[in-house]
This record gives C-alpha cells, sequence and structure tokens, in this order.
C-alpha cells in the first residue's frame, strides 16, 4: 500500500515524544495499523552521546529498543479500524537482544509489526539494523486508554 510523504510526515507526527527524544526521523513504509518501518540518523549531538561514553559515542542500546517502540507506536496509532489510543505507552519489552553498537554518522533502519491486540494492549515484534548489520530485536507491548 502506498503513502504520500505527507500522509507518512503527519503519520509520524502522532508521535507524542519532544525532538529531543524522537527516534524515528523518518517512515519509510506504512501499511497502517499492520506494519512499518523507518530510519534514524544518529546525528552524534544527542544530549546523552556525551556521556555514553565520552570520547567514543555509543548509541544506547536501550535507546535502540526505545526506537522500536515508537515506531510501532505510530504503526498502532495509525490503525484505521481502531480509534488512537490515549496515553499510548510502552508497557513491556521481551525478548530483547542488543547485538551492536550503532556510532555517530550511521543511519539506523527501524522495522515493527503488530502482532496481536487485545482492546488497548498491542504487542509488536520489530528490529534496528546499521550499516553492518543487525544491532537489536524485541517484542514491545504498547498500551494506552
Amino acid at each position: 500500500m502506498g503513502m504520500t510523504e505527507s500522509e507518512r510526515v503527519a503519520a509520524l507526527s502522532s508521535l507524542p515524544h519532544g525532538p529531543e527524544f524522537r527516534f524515528v526521523d523518518a517512515l519509510t513504509s506504512l501499511i497502517p495499523g499492520k506494519e512499518g518501518s523507518g530510519r534514524y540518523l544518529v546525528r552524534g549531538d544527542e544530549a546523552f552521546l556525551a556521556g555514553h561514553f565520552p570520547g567514543q559515542a555509543l548509541m544506547p542500546g536501550v535507546i535502540l529498543l526505545e526506537a522500536i517502540a515508537q515506531l510501532g507506536g505510530v504503526v498502532v496509532q495509525t490503525d484505521p479500524d481502531q480509534p488512537p489510543l490515549k496515553n499510548l505507552r510502552l508497557t513491556a519489552i521481551r525478548a530483547a537482544k542488543i547485538l551492536g553498537a550503532a556510532l555517530p554518522g550511521e543511519t539506523l533502519l527501524l522495522r515493527a509489526k503488530v502482532e496481536g491486540r487485545l482492546g488497548n494492549l498491542v504487542q509488536l515484534e520489530g528490529d534496528v539494523t546499521g550499516p553492518n548489520g543487525l544491532l537489536a530485536s524485541a517484542k514491545v507491548a504498547l498500551s494506552g486508554e
């Protein structure tokens, strides 16, 4: 299903995070309510990189998992068959694997796919890939009101 660039930008705007804590720069594909992919450029000026680690910046593994959850949130909130959930939050992470590190200047490719939905609880699986391969994968649960 093809979406226009403006539709993808509008879908991305469903993220409640401020720009300082947004880890999806652009949607590259979206099947609303089902799955999506996106990208994030590790700029190098993110505040947390100054301390993780001084002189050898690495994107924290938990932020890679957050990126999966954020992309998953966009997928969930665009479901044409369900109204958007209020106060959508990350409520669980399972089967998480952090397999590598992301460095400043690298573009990360994100993927998230809905596995199931029960009322206000949605389970997704997703991953983050960098220039040298798979960096992280996890199953995440999001819930809202």
